[in-house]
């Protein structure tokens, strides 16, 4: 029956393909990247790109961007909580987050919580499927999701506010200023996201039969950025980025008895860039201190609490040469120093350094060929020696041929090693090695990906019961995770009237090599298409989501079912310059019950309005 839906909800979409147009993962004329790398030296895989046309019309989580626009799986527990990603099968910390060119994945437990980020904070985002250690280190395993922030030297003056509102006493504000010329670059913004959050639960009632709502489930979270470009000479760019958040939010009740807990979580990350080419020689150093803090409240009657904290300082020299006008040599230095001190885990120092070497050669205009190699030096752990090797040939404006292998690693946390007591501070780095074939075709407004991929997984760090109390991190499992990733666009125009189609598709396999089976949390299948059709000043759009079924680690709930969801939006413009739009989303339009992780169930129908003003 699940299949007969998913066939059935595929050839729906595919039928709309007739006359459609595709606002994002196709259309990139708005997009300068901030992260030049990204796209120089990796053609030899894919990567998404969404815009700002893209990022407006979805809701400001980042977690729902990216579910309803990605091949990315998501495991939330509840909405506004804790919201961590599975890529191409792997783990949550095998996904690395890269901030304006820098990995800001937690140090103390090595993976990112997507809830803490806002999407309107970002002019673009892009994901890159695949292995991504030579360039950014500990946990581009699975891929890499970029935020960027590009700053525009043009004469420009503008303001943007977006606020919404919605059941449940959601609300929230977005506002960004950008102001440049030809010398200066700025921009400074706030977002604050906030709910009540008190939904009912569909078809689950307490032993007296009164409905079940979502207990201590009230969240808050506050981001504030500002972004400085200077241009020095037209070919020197210095560049300040800074980004504060504070993320508040009680942990909602899996039953009434519990005890009501709370978790508050800031981080504050600055960094300073300098960028120079002449002839050819071209450089970049970076300079970066971030910080990361929790606290958790066991009981939110009592003052006491736990608690975690980072202070990580980065160093990163690119010194690029072109050795002939088809070759380009890349030298990276890289210095991370990281403290991390805590209530569970004490005072520790941790200390890395890494020399890599990247070559371009660009054959021709259709054939370039990617070289990288890298190798690191720290005080807590031995490293592999990565690399990584690609291609892409151009056979034709038709079709484009990819492929890359790579080895790639995850490094212990802070949490690994030194929790007290159970920290293991013998362990290895994970390694993976990875292979991945990608064929692009493009035919006039129409583009399909399709990628096949293999990863190798060994020293999976799992925390396991040591003497049946006590619980400790050990290098223990192997992993072979393999699959396929569909990504699909199309698009048309008939006068005023524009249709646009986008969907993506996963098929995941990601076993246990002992014991054969799937890991936890790993669908098999994972589709999701957006529909939107504009006309004059008024736009419509539906999305679909299908997530299947997963196991979980659970004796008593071993099986989070299958289950599908969508979202409609209207908006109108009012205006044409200074602009004003109305948005009204209905969300869950068919009121589906359905939960990510076992016992969170997620709520049911609900509307949110929104209000964007530019000017």
């Amino acid at each position: 029956m699940t299949l007969r839906k998913l066939i059935l909800a595929l050839f729906v979409l595919m039928c709309q393909l007739i006359s459609a147009q595709n606002d994002s993962i196709t259309n990139l004329k708005e997009v300068v990247v901030s992260d030049r790398t990204l796209y120089s030296s990796n053609k030899s895989q894919t990567i998404q790109i969404l815009n700002d046309s893209v990022i407006n019309k979805n809701q400001s989580s980042l977690s729902n961007l990216l579910n309803y626009n990605s091949v990315l799986y998501f495991k939330e527990y509840g909405r506004g909580m804790l919201s961590t990603v599975s890529f191409r099968g792997t783990t949550a910390s095998q996904t690395a987050v890269i901030w304006n060119g820098i990995n800001v994945n937690s140090q103390l437990n090595g993976s990112a919580d997507f809830n803490t980020f806002t999407a309107p904070d970002f002019n673009s985002i892009s994901i890159k499927a695949g292995g991504g250690s030579v360039s950014y280190g500990s946990g581009a395993i699975g891929g890499t999701v970029h935020l960027s922030n590009e700053l525009v030297f043009k004469s420009k003056f503008e303001n943007d506010l977006r606020l919404d509102y919605g059941n449940f006493n959601t609300i929230s504000a977005n506002y960004k200023m950008i102001f440049s010329n030809k010398k200066w670059s700025t921009q400074v913004g706030f977002s604050r996201n906030s709910s009540d959050n008190d939904y009912p639960y569909i078809n689950q009632y307490t032993w007296d039969g009164i409905q079940r709502k979502n207990e201590n489930g009230q969240y808050s979270t506050t981001n504030l950025f500002a972004n400085v470009g200077y241009k020095i000479k037209p070919n020197s760019i210095i560049t300040f980025y800074s980004q504060s958040s504070n993320t508040d939010r009680n942990l909602a009740l899996i039953s009434e008895s519990d005890s009501k807990t709370k978790y508050v979580n800031t981080f504050s990350r600055n960094l300073l860039e300098y960028s120079t080419a002449k002839d050819r020689f071209s450089s970049n150093y970076k300079v970066a201190y971030l910080t990361e803090q929790y606290q958790y409240f066991e009981n939110i009657e009592n003052d006491d609490f736990s608690f975690g904290k980072s202070e990580s300082f980065i160093a990163k020299i690119d010194l690029g040469y072109k050795v002939t006008e088809s070759i380009k040599l890349n030298g990276i230095l890289d210095y991370n120093r990281t403290k991390g001190y805590g209530t569970s885990f004490g005072n520790n120092i941790r200390q890395i350094g890494a020399i890599a070497i990247k070559v371009v050669e660009q054959h021709n205009e259709k054939w370039q060929n990617e070289l990288g190699f890298r190798k690191e030096a720290s005080s807590d752990y031995d490293s592999p020696f990565l690399f990584s090797l690609g291609s892409s040939y151009k056979f034709s404006a038709l079709y484009n041929l990819k492929i890359n292998v790579s080895r790639n690693f995850r490094i212990p946390t802070f949490n690994d090693l030194y929790w007290e007591t159970g920290g293991n501070p013998n362990l290895n780095p994970e390694s993976s090695y990875q292979a991945e074939v990608g064929n692009i075709f493009t035919y006039k407004k129409f583009t399909l990906s399709e990628t096949i991929y293999f990863i190798k997984i060994s020293d999976l760090i799992r925390w396991a019961p040591l003497d049946g109390s006590n619980w400790t991190p050990e290098n223990i499992d192997r992993v072979n995770s393999y699959g396929s990733e569909t990504n699909l666009g199309w698009s048309n125009s008939y006068g005023k009237n524009n249709l646009a189609l986008n969907a993506s598709y996963a098929y995941t396999v990601s076993e246990n090599v002992e014991t054969g089976e799937q890991l936890i949390y790993v669908p098999y299948h994972k589709f999701n298409s957006n529909v939107s059709y504009s006309y004059k000043k008024i736009v419509a759009t539906y999305q679909f989501l299908f997530n299947g079924a997963v196991t979980t680690p659970s004796q008593k709930y071993n099986l989070v079912k299958e289950y599908w969801v969508s979202n409609l939006g209207v908006y109108y413009d009012f205006g044409n310059k200074n602009t004003c739009k109305i948005g009204l989303q209905a969300l869950n339009l068919f009121n589906q019950n359905y939960q990510s992780i076992s016992q969170h169930y997620m709520p049911g129908r609900n509307f949110l309005i929104n209000l964007t003003f530019k000017f």
